[in-house]
């Protein structure tokens, strides 16, 4: 069957499989918190998702094609999540949300951190970034000499953590 679609405008389309309330922050979970796991995705989100709403979403990602999920080698009853080359492709996507929630939105200094390297590291760490998260999900070979983005963005939370507001 089919899906049926409002219309054939691609943000509409686009809004369609991603703009309900959950779907975008789970892949923010995966892709900029390593949450791979169903149990980290459940209890390590800062916004408390509920179990339900959670299954519903990871079913919904991967029948849209967004996610991947596979058996755990390291874990005989554990699934583990990753990103499809689509969802790596939200990565401008991500940062143009994350800095329009930094300028407009009361969002807190130290969830704002990632956001604002990268808005500041521009197209080429966006680039840098989706090329790490192929090499972590989709077993891309890596960059020569490339430094990790991702460990760049824990530094930066860390760091934000660590210095008292002012």
């Amino acid at each position: 069957m089919a899906e049926v679609h409002r219309s054939g405008c691609p943000i509409n389309l686009s809004v369609e499989v991603l703009g309900d309330s959950w779907s975008l922050v789970v892949v923010r979970d995966i892709m900029f918190g390593s949450r791979r796991h169903y149990r980290q995705l459940l209890n390590e989100s800062e916004e408390g998702i509920a179990s339900n709403i959670l299954s519903d979403r990871l079913k919904r990602l991967i029948s849209n094609g967004l996610i991947t999920k596979a058996q755990d080698p390291t874990h005989r009853q554990r699934q583990i999540y990753s990103l499809t080359e689509q969802s790596i492709q939200l990565v401008p996507v991500l940062v143009q949300l994350g800095s329009w929630g930094r300028r407009f939105l009361p969002a807190s200094r130290e969830l704002s951190i990632r956001a604002q390297v990268l808005e500041e590291g521009g197209p080429q760490l966006w680039e840098d970034f989706m090329q790490e998260l192929r090499m972590l999900h989709l077993g891309a070979e890596p960059a020569e000499g490339a430094v990790s983005v991702m460990e760049r963005l824990e530094q930066a939370y860390r760091d934000a953590l660590a210095t008292p507001s002012g």
